[in-house]
């Protein structure tokens, strides 16, 4: 393999040749496995996992089909989806339900049954903000809820969302495997050597199927391929933006203007009505003409006249 060209050492996790080698093999399920309990943070512990099929139908032939990146169940058949997302869509949540929908209708037994289903955890690593409120808060836990007493009433359903670029966390201030893996993902493609505070044995793991130099002939081109990909996306999405933003821009400037010019004409009037009310005054011309042709009030006026000079209100 010529590696003379290449930059980065370890494979970028937002590619889908990169996630689906670290997440998505039975030979990395133990990266899987510890990712996931990171998350969970002991409520629930997953042993073992057992990958299944990414590509789902509906019910029916018109249904439209469902691809996960990472679809697997843990030892006690409890279904969990692990998708990259790697720009905001339009209507990113409705995808979501949507593709819970999938582990939960497959579990419907033919016959007699009870309608005990067993959970499903999606979980979405997403490579946009879709939280403009909170800043500091990337770690979205989410469960249905009684809106008055705000106590759960489901458990099985799980939805949990990172919003990775909230996440700037450097390698001194991490605490825990959960922000260990963050900073992992957040940051994989462009370290050149392993992080001191990264010497659990599962990041040992981790480096070592990361490191591109490693890949065979045919994985190296299809991450190539990948890679491709993903700058393409990228590329097209930071376009967009910078065009949102000029487009931003111009609007702002051009209302700041407008603003401006409304602000300018409305002083210059006023200036204008007491310059006209301080002369009629002089000429002893009554209140109620004055206030007729400046548009000032009664007290306006007074308040001119008994400061002698002009001056705007």
């Amino acid at each position: 393999m010529d590696m003379r060209y290449l930059k980065d050492r370890y494979v970028n996790p937002y590619t889908d040749f990169g996630f689906k080698k670290l997440f998505g093999t039975e030979i990395n399920k133990d990266l899987l496995i510890s990712f996931i309990n990171s998350l969970l943070h002991g409520k629930e512990v997953v042993k073992d996992l057992t990958y299944l099929n990414t590509e789902h139908l509906g019910t029916g032939e018109s249904d439209r089909k469902a691809v996960f990146d990472v679809y697997c169940e843990n030892e006690n058949g409890e279904k969990i989806l692990v998708e990259m997302q790697r720009g905001e869509q339009q209507f990113f949540k409705d995808r979501s339900l949507y593709y819970a929908t999938f582990p939960i209708r497959e579990q419907g037994q033919k016959g007699e049954w009870n309608y005990r289903l067993k959970a499903v955890y999606v979980i979405g690593i997403l490579n946009f903000k879709f939280d403009k409120v909170h800043d500091n808060y990337y770690h979205h836990e989410v469960q249905l809820l009684d809106v008055e007493t705000k106590d759960v009433f489901y458990d099985k359903l799980t939805f949990i969302y990172l919003e990775m670029p909230k996440f700037n966390k450097s390698e001194d201030e991490l605490n825990g495997m959960f922000e260990k893996w963050l900073f992992v993902l957040r940051n994989l493609s462009r370290l050149m050597e392993r992080p001191k505070a990264l010497q659990e044995r599962i990041f040992t793991r981790l480096f070592e199927t990361a490191e591109i130099a490693k890949f065979t002939k045919v994985e190296y081109d299809a991450y190539e391929e990948s890679l491709k990909v993903y700058r393409d996306w990228k590329n097209t999405i930071d376009t967009a933006e910078l065009k949102g933003e000029k487009k931003g821009f111009k609007k702002g400037h051009k209302e700041g203007l407008e603003k401006g010019e409304k602000i300018g004409i409305e002083k210059g009037e006023k200036r204008k009505a007491i310059e006209t009310a301080l002369e009629m005054k002089a000429d002893n011309e009554p209140i109620a003409k004055i206030m007729k042709y400046t548009k000032l009030t009664e007290e306006e006026i007074n308040q001119l006249c008994e400061s002698g000079v002009k001056r705007e209100l």
